[in-house]
C-alpha cells in the first residue's frame, strides 16, 4: 500500500512540526547535560526519544499531548537521574561507567583491553589519532566513561 489518502500525510506533517518543536524546547530547557557526549544511561535516553518521536509521527492512536507528555517525561527522568547521580555515590555507580585505565607508561594492561573489548589495533589507532607513533610514546591511555579513548603524551 503506497498511498491511502491525504489526512495520514497531513497528520503526519502537522504531528512531526509540534513534535519537533516540543522535543526541541524541552531539550533546551533541560540543559546541556542532556545533549553531552553519550554514556549508556544517555544513548538509552536517546533512543527512548527517537522511539517516542516515531511512535507519535507514524500511529494514530497516540495523541500530540500523549507524545509531548511522553517526551518530557524522559528528558524529566533523565534531568532526574542528572541531579541524583550529582549527589549520591549509588546512583552515579548505576547511570555512569568508570574511566578504565587502559595503558600506563607506555605498557598495555591485557586485562582491561579483554574486560573492554578493546583490540590492540583499536588502541594502536586512538594512538596514532593523538598524534603519537607508538604506544611507547603513551604516558596514559584511558577509556572515558562516553568511549572515547583519551590519550596523554609522555
Amino acid at each position: 500500500m503506497w498511498f491511502t489518502g491525504w489526512e495520514p500525510l497531513v497528520r503526519t506533517v502537522l504531528t512531526g512540526v509540534c513534535a519537533y518543536a516540543a522535543l526541541v524546547l524541552l531539550l533546551g530547557v533541560s540543559g546541556k547535560r542532556t545533549l553531552s557526549k553519550m554514556n549508556a544511561f544517555d544513548l538509552v535516553v536517546t533512543v527512548a526519544l527517537g522511539s517516542t518521536l516515531a511512535s507519535v509521527l507514524t500511529s494514530p492512536d497516540v495523541s500530540r499531548a500523549q507524545g509531548v507528555v511522553a517526551l518530557a517525561l524522559l528528558i524529566g527522568l533523565q534531568f532526574v537521574i542528572t541531579w541524583l547521580s550529582l549527589r549520591s555515590a549509588g546512583v552515579r555507580d548505576l547511570s555512569r561507567s568508570e574511566p578504565a585505565l587502559l595503558v600506563y607508561d607506555g605498557r598495555p594492561f591485557d586485562f582491561v583491553l579483554k574486560r573492554e573489548r578493546i583490540t590492540r589495533e583499536e588502541l594502536g589507532a586512538a594512538v596514532r589519532d593523538a598524534g603519537l607513533d607508538a604506544l611507547d610514546d603513551a604516558a596514559t591511555v584511558v577509556l572515558e566513561s562516553d568511549g572515547t579513548i583519551s590519550v596523554i603524551p609522555r
